[in-house]
């Protein structure tokens, strides 16, 4: 394999997962950092829409996160993070990623979308909070007694609604999901990849 490169963003939870998928797959790529005012012609050459993450790697382009974690997982998945391709991975993230995304733009950046207080849209999110946090029940990760894919790909979007407002979110009855969280975010893995370049 031809050295990888992964054109990243810091902080987007879509860079943040396929950093995490390639670190534990064991994938060694160099991450370039991207300005997102000033994308470099090189990314924008391999992926014209111009969002990170993109991924190229032996001639081939990949520019969805979740992509990229799945071909991470396909070279290496040592802990089984793919759970044997059990459904309810892919359909958790297609929710994460649909409607919770969509109510997480609109609680972030709430002024944006003044048709709504802030609270309504930070209730449409709590609907998918609570129904991780039924997940947790008698188990510490989402779907297994493991961490998988599900858990990676989803976390850095509940970290991202934790932090629009950390005062609220310490204070609901999610405790499950808060202990999950607070374990993601205290693992060498998420550690690691967010160190700064």
């Amino acid at each position: 394999m031809s050295e990888a490169l992964l054109y990243s963003f810091r902080r987007c939870p879509y860079a943040m997962r396929a950093r995490m998928a390639l670190r534990y797959s064991g994938i060694a790529a160099r991450i370039i950092e991207v300005s997102l005012k000033a994308k470099p012609a090189e990314m924008l050459a391999l992926s014209p829409k111009g969002t990170v993450p993109v991924l190229s790697v032996d001639g081939r382009v990949i520019d969805e996160s979740l992509a990229i974690m799945q071909w991470a997982l396909a070279q290496h998945d040592p802990d089984n993070w793919l759970l044997q391709g059990e459904p309810a991975v892919l359909a958790l993230i297609a929710e994460n990623d649909g409607g919770f995304k969509h109510s997480l733009n609109q609680y972030k950046y709430a002024e944006r979308y003044p048709q709504q207080p802030v609270e309504f849209y930070r209730a449409e999110g709590e609907v998918f909070l609570s129904k991780l946090d039924a997940l947790l029940a008698g188990r510490e990760y989402l779907l297994a007694d493991h961490l998988s894919l599900a858990d990676v790909a989803l976390a850095p979007f509940v970290r991202q609604f934790a932090h629009v407002d950390r005062e609220w979110f310490a204070g609901t009855p999610y405790r499950r999901l808060q202990a999950w969280l607070q374990r993601f975010l205290d693992a060498p893995l998420f550690i690691a990849v967010m160190t700064r370049i």
